[in-house]
């Protein structure tokens, strides 16, 4: 390690005075004019791990469906994964440290995870639309360069693509080629031979009305159309080119506000669907003879995929395990759905991508998908293994159709992480197969009114949680006053949980009515307010 130089680009990239930042499962996020000095040290720290693993490492500049003037940072790990938990409290330490501190810190990383400085490093860079992205993304690069490492800068790409690079790399390009053009031609290849299977192929067209959120994902959908097949039209809103970036728009704002996205005008059952700012996460909806709005969120989504897997599953004759992953915010409906009428084992598990992908991976097939809209689908090796044989030698023509539609299945799912671009395609052939509509689909189940809420408290950790998050463990009788305020409502329950980022707790409650769902999310954040801690005056009625 060259201290000179880390010194002299270190003190190009000053970290200001009293910020201290933590990473989460989005790693860093804030004000971008705040995140110099982050960026510069996630290029050391990038440099590390690739020395550590021994593979290629992604970093993406990016802070997703937050507002333009914010920026951030995630590292990615060698199959395309999230970083490893123990390396995001490096990341928290490096990004953290004064200035004279850097050197004993890398120091330390090194020896705690066994890095060996002599090894090659090698990053791939990724970044968004945001006017500050392409100065972090210097920084970045300035970081890498200092520890010697190679980069290759990919410029402006979705976040899943470059997980999906970094997987191609690392795979020695089993899973594809680490280029733009293999993540179209891989994708739009599967998605053609799925369509031409379907039963309306070849009369008329599918149309698709796309919120961009003025994000990424238009000018990369714009890249990507000549490969799609005629039978398919996508119409773009949002695009990026006269409006701000999330801003009254995007996956986020449509789930959250329960509304049409600013820029997009909607006629009766035409189906529609938005991205967020860094195209990561998807929500589809539409709008019914009656000018009402429906919602189709990631707990549907996630759905529709299991009933086409499950039906494939068994034509082929296979028994493999499939189970669905959810959070505690997943709909109660879509738990019952899949546990009672589909039969499909649905799985809890802790907020936040990580815990559900992990979760997924111990089974053959494991649907993932957070209620916000990021989400997708993983085979094991095994299965992925036994799925090709079967498409190309199994005899019984029926199995080996159904497991040619598996086949192209896996080729068009984006497995590293949620990809709102492949969710699009999987929910579209997966329509146009099943010759359902966007209201039929719809009508699978009917979700359980809810309420979201949020209570400022003065300090979050007097909240702790088990059971997935499901239930307070701290502070004292929380949990068995929640506990009593669902026992006056049907079909209730409610669950309150800190706030990974900022001294709140978030409070969800669902029952039988709108009106009994809000009365109880408000009666469980006055219980919060009162044991917790609450800041500033008592929380209102809805």
């Amino acid at each position: 390690m060259d201290t000179e130089a880390l010194k002299k680009y270190s003190a190009l990239h000053p970290k200001p005075a009293g910020l201290t930042l933590q990473y989460g499962t989005a790693g860093f996020r804030t004000k971008a004019e705040q995140l110099d000095h982050v960026m510069f040290r996630m290029g050391l720290l990038a440099v590390l791990r690739s020395k550590a693993v021994a593979s290629t490492i992604g970093i993406m500049v990016t802070a997703s469906h937050n507002p333009e003037e914010d920026n951030g940072v995630k590292l990615v790990d060698p199959l395309g994964e999230m970083l490893h938990p123990s390396w995001e409290e490096y990341a928290t330490q490096l990004a953290n440290a004064e200035e004279q501190e850097l050197q004993k810190i890398i120091t330390e990383i090194c020896q705690k995870a066994a890095v060996n400085q002599h090894k090659d490093a090698s990053v791939f860079i990724g970044r968004d639309t945001r006017p500050s992205s392409e100065k972090l993304s210097q920084s970045v690069i300035d970081g890498i360069s200092v520890l010697g490492g190679q980069y290759h800068d990919y410029g402006l790409v979705t976040t899943p693509q470059l997980h999906y690079m970094v997987c191609c790399q690392n795979t020695r390009g089993q899973y594809g080629k680490a280029t733009l053009e293999g993540y179209y031609e891989k994708l739009s290849k599967a998605f053609t031979e799925l369509i031409k299977k379907s039963p309306s192929s070849g009369e008329g067209q599918r149309h698709l009305k796309i919120d961009c959120a003025n994000g990424i994902g238009a000018l990369k959908l714009s890249e990507m159309e000549p490969y799609f097949p005629k039978e398919v039209q996508i119409h773009l809103y949002n695009d990026g080119t006269k409006e701000k970036l999330n801003h009254l728009c995007g996956a986020d704002f449509v789930k959250v506000h329960q509304k049409p996205p600013r820029g997009l005008d909607m006629n009766p059952n035409e189906r529609c669907c938005s991205f967020d700012g860094d195209a990561d996460r998807i929500v589809y909806y539409y709008k019914d003879t009656t000018g009402h709005f429906h919602l189709i969120d990631g707990d549907k989504i996630a759905t529709l995929i299991s009933i086409f897997l499950k039906e494939l599953l068994a034509k082929v004759g296979q028994t493999l395990k499939m189970a669905v992953v959810q959070t505690a915010y997943a709909n109660g409906s879509s738990t019952r759905y899949l546990e009672q009428t589909l039969k499909v084992p649905v799985h809890c598990v802790k907020t936040g991508v990580k815990h559900l992908h992990h979760k997924a991976q111990e089974f053959d097939v494991g649907v993932y998908f957070e209620a916000n809209g990021h989400g997708t689908v993983l085979f094991s090796k095994a299965a992925e293994t036994k799925i090709r044989q079967l498409a190309k030698e199994e005899e019984d023509d029926e199995k080996r159709e159904a497991a040619k539609v598996l086949e192209n299945m896996i080729d068009l799912i984006n497995q590293t992480v949620g990809d709102a671009i492949s969710d699009m395609l999987v929910i579209e052939a997966i329509l146009a197969l099943k010759g359902l509509t966007v209201q039929q689909w719809d009508a699978l189940y009917t979700d359980l009114p809810n309420r979201l809420l949020k209570v400022q408290v003065a300090d979050r950790r007097v909240i702790d949680t088990t059971d997935a998050e499901r239930r307070a463990v701290t502070p004292p009788g929380l949990q068995e006053k929640i506990d009593a305020l669902v026992k006056k409502y049907k079909l209730s329950r409610a669950f309150v949980r800190p706030s990974g980022t900022e001294d709140v707790v978030r409070i969800y409650a669902e029952a039988e009515t709108q009106e009994a769902a809000d009365a109880l999310a408000h009666e469980v954040s006055l219980a919060v307010y009162h044991l917790a801690g609450g800041r500033g005056a008592p929380p209102q009625p809805i």
